[in-house]
């Protein structure tokens, strides 16, 4: 595969793009792009189908913590929702869907990983894993946030005789009813794992290094009238997504970014009553409480958890892990948990974006050199010295408290009006300033210092400075952003 003719050819070509994954943001840039008028793409996918995260996590209880609703594509509406958190199997399904409706399958590479860009004459060379090599003006990088999954540093993992693997490479091959199961970790994957699983296993330890606040969560199916009704009259999908967005920003989105907010109040007072009201044992309820604010952390929502832990054949574990045996798990106690299947809920690295892909832009410039000592992004989506290259919820970005879909889909329609700029003219290449960037880094920076994110813990969403890598400010101030680019902080040459 290679890319068209002469430097003249190409200039009266139309712009050819690649873009790299087909999860959530790559199915809906190829749909994107295709509604404006581009259709000479190529969409590389390591994996043999479409889905992303949704396709790598198959775990028990694996559900999305945004509203189905919400959580879709504002062009694709779904009428079939399940529940109003719907279970992944769904959400995997529904983007399968989504790109077999368009007809994707035309434009994409399946079982072959983008190994390296390098930009040269105006253009991106790409090089697969197979050793496809391609020439396009414009990439796109839609490869995720949390894609690589974290394997902790434990004394005697290897060593473990029984099935061992980490949540997003779940092995359904191994029998898990009536045995007894260890699950490290108490994120959201663990807490679904838990409830998902603790009434068909032997026995349960959830190895608990830090204690989480627990939303509560009604998730009552949707009825067979109301998906009618739905699928009827389709405006009524389109006012529930529009009022769940406005809810989500009002009541959840907006109030993580001002610690002081009432709305944050209201969260950690209804974070606190579900502990207390539900949780019988005192000794256990206060092990289950964590010493810093409700959503400092990401916050877990969840309609069974403190249930599923209080069962008789689970057990939390709070003494720390001192090593791992053949047998199960020692603990710093001196006790043996004995286990047959150990599950690694350790989550993922999430500051890897593009990695491990080499990426090396105008004049040689590596990525990881422009990304040290941590990654940075204009707006999340440009990166100077990298013309022409885009990421979807890249660094920086409202990863924590929006709808991953609904900032992609805004920064896309952002992304198109920069390539419009550049085929409207002469010019070749654009991208974000260094000056643009250092500004927003400094403004941004500086807002986060009053988010909840900052009140007191460790988090995934904190940089080595111990900076939220997040956008601190109100949704509002982010569709304000997406709506044009301030141009003058672009760099078009």
């Amino acid at each position: 595969m290679t890319g068209t003719g002469s430097p003249r050819a190409r200039e009266k070509a139309a712009p050819r793009f690649a873009i790299i994954g087909a999860g959530m943001s790559g199915i809906l840039s190829a749909i994107k792009l295709r509604e404006a008028g581009i259709t000479d793409f190529t969409v590389y996918e390591k994996a043999d189908r479409v889905g992303g995260t949704w396709r790598e996590n198959t775990y028990p209880g694996v559900a999305c913590d945004v509203p189905s609703h919400l959580y879709s594509y504002s062009f694709a509406l779904n009428p079939d929702w399940s529940h109003p958190y719907s279970p992944g199997a769904e959400i995997q399904a529904y983007f399968e869907r989504v790109a077999a409706d368009h007809g994707l399958d035309a434009h994409i590479r399946y079982g072959d990983a983008v190994e390296s860009c390098r930009f040269a004459d105006h253009r991106w060379h790409l090089e697969t894993a197979a050793g496809v090599r391609d020439e396009v003006d414009f990439v796109i990088a839609a490869t995720g946030v949390l894609h690589r999954p974290v394997v902790p540093d434990i004394e005697g993992l290897e060593s473990f005789a029984g099935a061992r693997f980490h949540s997003a490479r779940w092995d359904h091959s191994v029998p898990l009813a009536g045995r007894r199961i260890g699950v490290i970790g108490t994120g959201s994957t663990a807490v679904q794992i838990v409830s998902a699983l603790v009434d068909e296993v032997g026995h349960l330890d959830l190895f608990q290094r830090t204690a989480q606040w627990v939303l509560p969560q009604m998730n009552a199916p949707f009825t067979d009238e109301e998906k009618s009704g739905f699928r009827e009259h389709p405006e009524r999908m389109a006012e529930l997504h529009e009022n769940l967005s406005r809810l989500f920003a009002d009541g959840f989105s907006n109030a993580v970014v001002d610690a002081d907010s009432p709305q944050m109040k209201m969260i950690e007072e209804a974070c606190r009553q579900n502990l207390e009201q539900t949780v019988v044992d005192p000794d256990l309820r206060e092990r289950l409480r964590p010493d810093y604010r409700a959503a400092c952390k990401r916050l877990i929502v969840s309609t069974d958890f403190y249930e599923a832990i209080q069962r008789p054949n689970a057990e939390l574990v709070t003494a720390g892990i001192e090593r791992i045996e053949p047998a199960g798990v020692r603990t710093a106690d001196g006790r043996l948990h004995e286990l047959d299947v150990l599950v690694l809920a350790t989550g993922f690295d999430a500051g890897a974006f593009m990695r491990p892909m080499s990426v090396m832009g105008r004049d040689g410039l590596d990525l990881d050199v422009a990304w040290s000592p941590r990654p940075n992004a204009y707006l999340s989506v440009s990166i100077p010295g990298f013309p022409n290259l885009f990421m979807l919820n890249g660094p920086n970005g409202p990863v924590g408290n929006f709808s991953l879909i609904e900032v992609a889909e805004l920064q896309l329609a952002y992304i198109l009006q920069l390539v419009d700029r550049v085929r409207a003219g002469e010019r070749r290449e654009i991208c974000a300033t260094t000056a643009a960037m250092e500004r927003f880094e400094a403004e941004r920076v500086a807002a986060a210092s009053k988010t909840v994110w900052v009140t007191g813990c460790r988090s995934w969403y904190l940089d080595d400075r111990g900076v939220p890598a997040s956008w601190p400010w109100p949704f509002d101030r982010f569709r304000e952003a997406m709506r044009a680019p301030a141009i003058d902080d672009f760099e078009i040459a």
